[in-house]
Formats: structure tokens, sequence, C-alpha cells
């Protein structure tokens, strides 16, 4: 894998000294106990995977705009996501909401390979960038809340952003067996959750309630009531 370098030096330093502040007090002390995941967002440079513009803010703990509505999660959200995930060696992983490629690069160091989908033309292109030289990383096009197909059946499932509900044609792109996290919108208000999908079928149980960024795409359809 490869650590892609976007500044010079000295201002690379400043940038390492908050990341490491990130990991000891945004990561550390919030649940995000999976030695495996604090390691690789220790050493991946957040900044390099946002618009320049905004670089200088990339280690906060909030959602960062990217444009055309979009919103980068938090490092903690992230970190939650992919702690609760248990990510394999060995598994094949399809990313939702690639964004600037932060997530794909994070599961780049964590998994064997990763298809990270990507809608919105801006961020494929600071992605394509930013991920250039992470081998088992594939970034592809196309509708968020339509999956990856050509690549399925997944280990794993991460949508790194909040939706209504996952889409049937996603949960069909899983392994029996396998699983997916994604953050959750329940009237307004965002949680992180997990689903297994099982002989008995696929359902998602909340474990988290934290501000996500909302993926477009995704909305659950009204049923009308008299």
């Amino acid at each position: 894998m490869m650590t892609p370098s976007v500044e010079s030096a000295p201002v690379e330093a400043d940038r390492e000294a908050m990341r490491h502040a990130m990991v000891a007090s945004q990561l550390r002390t919030n649940a995000v106990s999976d030695a495996r995941v604090v390691e690789v967002m220790a050493r991946t440079p957040r900044e390099a995977f946002l618009p320049p513009e905004h670089r200088a803010i990339a280690y906060r703990d909030t959602l960062l705009p990217l444009g055309n509505g979009r919103k980068h999660n938090s490092p903690l959200a992230t970190a939650r996501l992919l702690t609760e995930a248990q990510v394999r060696a060995e598994d094949h992983v399809l990313l939702i909401g690639a964004a600037g490629g932060y997530a794909a690069a994070l599961l780049s160091g964590l998994a064997a390979s990763v298809v990270a989908l990507e809608e919105d033309d801006s961020l494929i292109a600071v992605a394509r960038g930013a991920l250039a030289g992470f081998a088992n990383v594939e970034l592809v096009s196309g509708p968020l809340n339509q999956g990856w197909a050509a690549k399925a059946p997944y280990d794993l499932i991460v949508i790194d952003g909040a939706v209504e509900q996952l889409p049937e044609e996603l949960v069909s792109q899983i392994k029996p067996g396998g699983r997916a996290v994604s953050g959750m919108v329940d009237r307004g208000v965002t949680r992180l959750a997990i689903g297994h999908r099982t002989p008995g079928g696929f359902g998602m149980v909340d474990f988290l309630d934290i501000e996500c960024a909302i993926l477009p795409g995704f909305v659950r359809l009204r049923t009308f009531q008299f």
C-alpha cells in the first residue's frame, strides 16, 4: 500500500501531529478498540483525500463539506463502522460512498480487495489521484444505491454515510454469512448499524447514535396512509 505525500515537510509534520492527536483524543476514547483500525488511521493522511480547500481542517471531529450537497463522515464515524465490521485480511469489500477515497485507503490496509463506488464526478477525480498506487483498490463510478454487481458477492459492504434503507439490490450482493455496516437515518436521527446475511434473511441492528453524512439515492419509499 502507498501512503501519499501532499504537502511540504513542515506542513506534513503538523498534519502528522494532528493525525496522532485525532487517534488519541477522538478514537481511543470512543470505543475504537480494533488495533488494526487504529494503526491504519494513524498512518493514513486524511487530508490527501480531501479537496485542497478543506485539507487544513482534515482532523476536525465533524462532517466536512465536499460540494454538491455531499459531506465527508467524521473520523470517528468511519472508525466505529470499521471497528464494528471486524474487517478480515481475506475480505472482499464493497465501499459505497467512496468520496475522495479516504475510507477506501483505510480498507486497503485491512482487507484483501476493495471495490470503491462513487457517483459524484468531482469526488471521483480527487479519489483517482489519491488512490493511485493502492493496488488492491478498484475505483468505480455508478449510482450508489445500485452497488457494483460485477464484482459481487462481497464478504463485507461498508456504507461510509447514512441511508434510510438498504435496497434489496445491495443486500443480494452480500455473500451468505457476510455483513454490512452503515449509518442509518430514522426520523431525522442518524445512527450506525451492522447487519448479517443469514439463511433467514437480513436485518440491521443499531449500535451507536452519531452524526453521519447522509448519502443521496437511498430514500425509503413512503407508503400511503388513509
